[in-house]
């Protein structure tokens, strides 16, 4: 509990005193008074300390994003900073079919870039965009196939992204920890007319399979999106949620 909410509840707690006295000597109308201006007084300097500390929640949520963006624009700038190197590497030694096919892999992450930017939840949109300044053991890659604003075509998005950033990091706070290459979880994103699917293919290991398996269990409990054959291991899941407008 930090300082300010110790000291708003610690003036609250004065009250109790003229309190107990007017309850002691009702026929005492100058405590009467005592008591009522002492809790105007503590009643302004809750107000003033609750808004003083709604403040302080607020520059901290502030810079925290402020923090998450600054990470996520240095770790795309690295990147692309390879990706010009490797080009005019491949100039410079006159391999142009190399330069054009890694181009071409550049201009297929900028469409994937681009696809889920207009997943319609900023929520969701960040986690994916920041995913690689959180973690250092698991690999994500995104694949969406065809166009999927989740805003437009369910009432359920802002849940549907909750249960895809909730099953990511099941997977995530799972990972056992190795040598060599971080373990991959590819999520891909589909729809029909009639609902939206996620499925989840993972590649590497895990800590513990069980707890996995219970973690994810607690987090679909009522979500819009439910598993279909969760029996199946844990490298593949697949989970579909029917379009509701």
């Amino acid at each position: 509990m930090g300082r300010l909410t110790m000291a708003k509840y610690y003036a609250a707690a004065t009250i109790l005193l003229p309190c107990a006295a007017v309850l002691i000597w009702p026929a005492k109308v100058w405590l009467t008074a005592v008591f009522l201006v002492w809790l105007i007084a503590v009643a302004t300097y809750f107000v003033r300390t609750e808004r003083k500390e709604h403040a302080e929640r607020t520059t901290r949520t502030i810079q925290s994003l402020q923090n998450s963006a600054i990470r996520t624009l240095n770790h795309h700038r690295h990147d692309w900073m390879n990706d010009l190197q490797v080009v005019f590497g491949y100039i410079r030694l006159k391999k142009l079919d190399k330069a054009a096919e890694y181009v071409e892999k550049i201009s297929e992450r900028m469409v994937m870039e681009s696809s889920i930017s207009k997943l319609g939840v900023p929520s969701l949109i960040s986690y994916f965009q920041s995913f690689r300044t959180i973690s250092n053991s698991l690999e994500l890659q995104v694949v969406i196939k065809g166009d999927i604003h989740l805003n437009e075509i369910t009432a359920d998005a802002d849940q549907i992204a909750e249960t895809l950033i909730h099953t990511i990091n099941a997977y995530r706070f799972a990972v056992k920890p190795g040598y060599g290459h971080a373990a991959v979880l590819t999520l891909e994103l589909s729809r029909d007319e009639e609902a939206l699917y996620a499925t989840f293919y993972y590649d590497g290991e895990l800590m513990n399979e069980q707890q996995w398996k219970q973690k994810i269990q607690q987090q679909l409990e009522g979500a819009p999106m439910q598993p279909i054959n969760f029996e199946q291991p844990y490298a593949k899941v697949l989970l579909r949620a029917e379009m509701r407008a």
